[in-house]
């Protein structure tokens, strides 16, 4: 896609670029850069989204790259003409809010699984949604702030975990041209006392709760936790010399939180999550990555022996699959 399509179609408008409903730092440096790539271009935009960010880690890109994220109570002046850019994320997709105004753009880098008729779609399958929008800026040549270049090149790092998860060699060279333009001592800043001890907990529970099915690692975290924390756990599960597939979910006041992990071909992490919360949930997401969620009611109608029937329904879709 050409992105000066995209500045074209805003010009007039008021806009917002919508993160999916829990930012993690892809979709927010996503959302900052591609922020600054219209400003550059004369368009001013918002960036917005609804849920929460409790992450630590994600909350200190705001300072150290100088970022201003609104969530959905200080944008209630938003309008049904207003313009939408959703980042990050796909309309109809279970974790992200359908605001009132015109989603017309999309940029993403995750699977679609239901079409949306937008003026301007830029999905991608690679390894981090920042690797899109820094290419924004290397194709048309648009000047990069060194603090924008620093919050795209950690959310790339963040997003493919150092290139270890989901990497294409695309990330590595838009990496390589963010980095030039970055400042490391920015980056590392985002590496310092972003830990907390609720996060500790969450891994202590998890850990008392880790159970294997051969291959397959399951942990559950018995309170609520951030979504970021619990995709960081499923990364601790699958880094187990005997894990090759990891769910962990956490209980919820709203429902359960799923985070699937999958480091082989035949087992698509994104399907897996789709499949296995079909009539009870959603999910979905990247081969190696992906996410899903039970709402509470729905939690109710699953019966006694709750947290068996769910295993049982990813065991089942994954050794469909051959594992």
């Amino acid at each position: 896609m050409n992105p000066i399509k995209l500045v074209e179609l805003l010009r007039g408008h008021r806009i917002f670029i919508q993160t999916h409903n829990f930012p993690d730092p892809d979709a927010i440096a996503s959302a900052f850069g591609l922020q600054c790539f219209l400003e550059k271009h004369g368009v001013e935009s918002t960036i917005c989204y609804d849920g929460k960010i409790d992450k630590l880690s994600t909350k200190k890109m705001f300072s150290v790259f100088g970022i201003d994220v609104r969530s959905k109570y200080e944008i209630s002046d938003m309008k049904e003409e207003d313009y939408i850019i959703v980042v990050d994320a796909q309309k109809y997709n279970s974790n992200i809010t359908d605001f009132i105004g015109d989603e017309i753009a999309c940029i993403d880098h995750h699977p679609t699984f239901k079409e949306c008729d937008y003026q301007y779609k830029d999905v991608r399958i690679v390894g981090a949604c920042s690797s899109i929008i820094a290419d924004y800026f290397r194709q048309t040549r648009t000047e990069l702030p060194m603090n924008v270049a620093s919050a795209l090149a950690y959310g790339i790092k963040m997003d493919t975990a150092d290139f270890t998860r989901g990497a294409f060699p695309f990330d590595a060279e838009v990496f390589s041209y963010v980095f030039e333009r970055a400042d490391i001592h920015l980056i590392n800043d985002m590496y310092m006392n972003v830990m907390e001890m609720t996060d500790l907990k969450a891994y202590g529970a998890a850990i008392d709760n880790i159970h294997l099915k051969g291959e397959i690692g399951f942990a559950k975290i018995p309170f609520d936790c951030p979504d970021a924390l619990i995709a960081i756990i499923s990364d601790f599960v699958l880094s187990l010399d005997i894990v090759t597939v990891s769910i962990v979910y956490a209980e919820r006041v709203d429902g359960i939180k799923f985070s699937v992990r999958s480091e082989i071909p035949e087992v698509d992490a994104g399907v897996v999550a789709k499949e296995a919360l079909k009539g009870i949930g959603d999910g979905g997401g990247h081969r190696d990555m992906a996410g899903g969620f039970i709402p509470g009611d729905r939690v109710l109608g699953i019966g006694p022996q709750r947290d068996k029937k769910i295993e049982r329904r990813f065991l089942d879709v994954i050794r469909s699959k051959g594992l």
